[in-house]
């Protein structure tokens, strides 16, 4: 049995980078290779002091995360940026680099994905068969993870009702992708725009993105888990994969250990940036669970589709969206309909006590100069071709090397 921990007592954030050749920015599948150097022989995971190294679904994405729960959050940015620079270090011998931001701008996913071949692969292979991993919404996706835990129903209640309520606004904070091919894809957060299709084949995984408004282990057993096992009965004839992991929703509860997880934040240009961004949601998220702001009873009420409808016009516009919901307004203390920029600002000003002043440039940028999706395409210059894009995301992988926030 995993501890168990209170809420906001400790915190779990995991990062997944791609992997690129420097020159072209070619997709580089070398994560085996670049866990053989680190370690001398192949390991899917590796403890590197505070912060974990694993492989992922596909062969050119790493994930780095905390080495179990920590209950420092400041000391994360410089710890991760510790890793990426070792990392790229390693990464030296085979001309390749980290590249951060949720999608690769021009990755051709049916030509350049190679999925993982050694520890899990019978379960990536399963995937695959089922839902054609060869695309954006498998194969070219980075996000960021917030890990909260809770101790038992009733701060699973608290805990859940409040992050259900703030996750239609997560990409109007952090969208980072918004190219594809090549291509401006017209969303702002491609990766949330393909997040909602990409397991259609069966819709239970992922629900309306929104996870439903259930608040104790039974429920959550009762309305989301078990339609998931009736529904991958006849394919999982092998009996391998199991219902925490493939519950896909924008948070997913974590009863194994005792969190709740986070997964709508796309990943920014460095950990400053990411950690940043993390520390802002864990704050707001905190209001909610006061209930300051507005009590547990409302927020508890809403319905995921409702919600969905919130968050799906976000996806395309992140902080430009104009709400026109002011009872989902009401709720951050808010009784006029106002954008999501403005929105993400009066939160920002309520927790800004509360939050260290290593965080505050990180945050205001993003408020300042928009989500690194807008700041991406300003930086673009509506110039699409090939060379103009390698130059920008050559810029942005200085930047996680750097440690540095992208403005244009």
């Amino acid at each position: 049995m995993k501890k168990k921990y209170h809420l906001f007592e400790v915190y779990g954030i995991e990062l997944e980078y791609m992997l690129v050749y420097k020159k072209s920015l070619k997709t580089a599948a070398i994560v085996d290779a670049l866990l053989t150097a680190k370690n001398g022989a192949l390991t899917s995971d590796i403890e590197n002091g505070p912060i974990a190294w694993s492989n992922e679904l596909v062969g050119h994405v790493v994930e780095l995360k905390t080495n179990g729960p920590t209950k420092n959050l400041n000391s994360l940015s410089d710890l991760f940026h510790q890793n990426i620079i070792e990392i790229n270090t390693l990464l030296k011998n085979f001309n390749a680099q980290l590249l951060p931001t949720a999608s690769h701008p021009l990755m051709n996913p049916l030509t350049d994905t190679m999925l993982w071949k050694h520890n899990y692969s019978e379960v990536y292979e399963l995937y695959n068969r089922l839902f054609n991993c060869k695309g954006h919404g498998w194969s070219n996706v980075q996000s960021t993870h917030i890990n909260l835990p809770f101790f038992n129903d009733n701060e699973f209640k608290q805990l859940h009702a409040a992050i259900r309520i703030l996750l239609p606004l997560i990409p109007g904070l952090c969208a980072s992708s918004p190219i594809h091919q090549g291509q401006d894809t017209g969303f702002k957060d491609t990766r949330l725009e393909y997040y909602k299709t990409n397991q259609k084949e069966i819709p239970q995984l992922t629900g309306v993105v929104i996870p439903e408004a259930v608040y104790t282990t039974r429920d959550y057993y009762t309305t989301i888990f078990e339609p998931i096992k009736k529904a991958i009965k006849p394919y999982d004839t092998a009996h391998i994969l199991e219902h925490h992991f493939l519950n896909s929703r924008g948070a997913i509860a974590r009863f194994d250990r005792h969190a709740i997880e986070i997964r709508l934040v796309d990943i920014q240009e460095c950990p400053k940036a990411d950690i940043a961004i993390c520390i802002l949601i864990i704050e707001v998220i905190k209001l909610l669970v006061s209930e300051k702001l507005s009590s547990l009873n409302l927020q508890e009420t809403w319905h995921e589709q409702v919600l969905f409808d919130i968050l799906n016009p976000i996806i395309k516009d992140a902080e430009n969206y104009h709400i026109p919901h002011v009872e989902y307004l009401n709720l951050f203390g808010i009784n006029e309909s106002i954008d999501v920029k403005a929105l993400w600002s009066h939160l920002y000003t309520l927790v800004k006590p509360a939050i260290d002043t290593s965080h505050h440039e990180a945050i205001e940028t993003i408020l300042n100069h928009g989500t690194l999706a807008t700041r991406i395409l300003k930086a673009i210059q509506n110039d699409f071709s090939e060379n103009q894009i390698i130059k920008t995301y050559q810029n942005l992988a200085d930047c996680l090397h750097n440690n540095t926030m992208f403005v244009p």
